[in-house]
């Protein structure tokens, strides 16, 4: 899996992607993670991408001209690979709200592009013209899409075949058949006087699934009734 990540910060993406699991599985060569400036597509010596906005309003916007030269530029990229045509996602409060079932198809494409706005947002025209797909982390504003941009990439990447060392962990956990996920515990049995469960320390396999599935339902229940409807729809 290849991310494209056009930004006015590529320092602040890079540093934060580069570690941890995400960044062992770029050091593996599972996931590539590049930060394009979109500063170096300005076309004024001082390197500025933004102006008043025409009708006025608070703050300034991002013009059109270089965050449309670089996206062109990375599309370039990835045609001479010979990759299929690629989806352009734009980070913003107004697009569709990131989940986990939405994670797990963009995890089936080979390219994607985030493209992250600052200021006020982006000339529309330039949205226009090279976005596909406009994404929401959640019902908030951010000063930019940078943080929004690796929560997905974080999300997706640990959907690639290889980069959870351990398959389970991706496909049994939190938001899988709309249920939250069980707790879990480890070493030492005993932690201040709490016990963990006798049924993990049974090592009867079956009755330790149902009794994290009941944990599951539970937990959704009180926490996520929504959730919790839809996996009552759908059982």
């Amino acid at each position: 899996m290849n991310f494209h990540i056009l930004t006015l910060f590529p320092e602040m993406v890079l540093a934060g992607l580069h570690t941890s699991i995400i960044g062992r599985a770029v050091a593996d060569g599972l996931l590539t993670i590049t930060a394009v400036n979109i500063r170096d597509y300005a076309l004024n010596k001082h390197k500025s991408v933004d102006d008043a906005p025409y009708g006025g309003g608070a703050g300034m916007l991002m013009q059109a001209e270089p965050v449309f030269l670089a996206c062109r530029d990375v599309q370039k990229g990835i045609r001479a690979n010979k990759r299929k045509s690629t989806r352009v996602i734009y980070l913003s409060p107004q697009g569709k709200t990131f989940h986990q079932a939405m994670a797990e198809e963009l995890a089936l494409e080979s390219d994607l592009i985030f493209l992250c706005g600052h200021y006020e947002g982006i000339d529309e025209r330039v949205l226009e013209e090279v976005v596909t797909d406009y994404v929401s982390i959640g019902d908030y504003v951010l000063t930019g899409g940078e943080l929004p941009a690796m929560v997905m990439i974080d999300s997706i990447s640990r959907l690639i075949p290889g980069v959870l060392h351990n398959k389970a962990s991706a496909e049994f956990e939190t938001f899988q058949d709309n249920l939250l996920e069980y707790p879990h515990y480890t070493r030492p049995e005993v932690w201040r006087d709490k016990k963990v469960p006798e049924i993990l320390l049974s090592g009867h396999h079956a009755n330790i699934e149902k009794w994290r599935l009941a944990q599951s339902i539970a937990r959704t229940k009180e926490n996520r009734p929504d959730l919790y409807e839809k996996y009552l729809q759908g059982n």
